[in-house]
């Protein structure tokens, strides 16, 4: 039984949306008749960080919706959603990286994924720092990697009211991405995400150049699990 107005939310959700701007429903701890209700409104991109949850989803829900990972990712768990994830949103580390295209390169497939770039100073966010991301492109490795394919990056402000600090995050991830676009990615139409923004802050997001947004708790209310 949902008490949540899943419908209507998300009507006034895309509604405030700016036209080029893709969303990604986080149903993470939502049972499978708030995903429906959502589904049959017309979303198809969904969000989930448990890989275990996630599995189950998966399983029982319609076949053409596209699962996004947006959780920190353990390399031991790349494995369970190689198959069939069609995006993962969180790589913060080349080992990682490495994995993934490892277990894809089994189904013969290639995995779009995401830099998660860390902006927030705060110690509980996962993600690489500015220097670190330079670094790592820089080093070339990730070149070699057939079965991945970098298609932007992924942020998250800190959790905070301050809407400066919130614009002024969002902005290091903007213009970085500008950077790598310029420095590695200039002949690569497919390097075109930019993920950040959620329920408290999507606004201040679509206004620093995000064309990807994580809303949840907005959409389907309180975890109900």
């Amino acid at each position: 039984m949902i008490d949540y107005d899943v419908k209507g939310n998300l009507a006034k959700i895309r509604a405030s949306l700016p036209e080029d701007v893709s969303l990604v429903a986080v149903s993470k701890f939502h049972g499978d008749e708030y995903l429906m209700a959502a589904y049959d409104e017309g979303q198809r991109i969904f969000g989930e960080s448990q890989e275990q949850e996630l599995r189950g989803k998966h399983e029982r829900l319609p076949k053409d919706i596209e699962w996004h990972f947006i959780g920190h990712l353990q390399t031991n768990k790349v494995k369970y959603i190689a198959p069939y994830i069609s995006m993962i949103e969180a790589v913060d580390s080349i080992r990682l990286m490495r994995e993934i295209n490892r277990q894809a390169a089994k189904y013969n497939r290639v995995i779009d994924i995401l830099l998660e770039l860390r902006v927030a100073n705060e110690e509980t966010k996962f993600g690489l720092l500015p220097d670190e991301m330079r670094k790592m492109l820089a080093d070339d490795e990730w070149r070699t990697f057939e079965n991945v394919c970098i298609r932007g990056l992924m942020a998250m402000a800190s959790y905070t009211d301050d809407v400066e600090q919130i614009r002024e995050e969002f902005t290091i991830a903007a213009n970085l991405f500008s950077e790598f676009k310029i420095q590695y990615f200039a002949d690569a139409e497919y390097f075109d995400c930019r993920s950040w923004g959620m329920s408290d802050d999507y606004r201040i997001a679509c206004m620093c150049n995000s064309n990807m947004v994580r809303i949840g708790t907005t959409i389907f209310g309180p975890r109900t699990y």
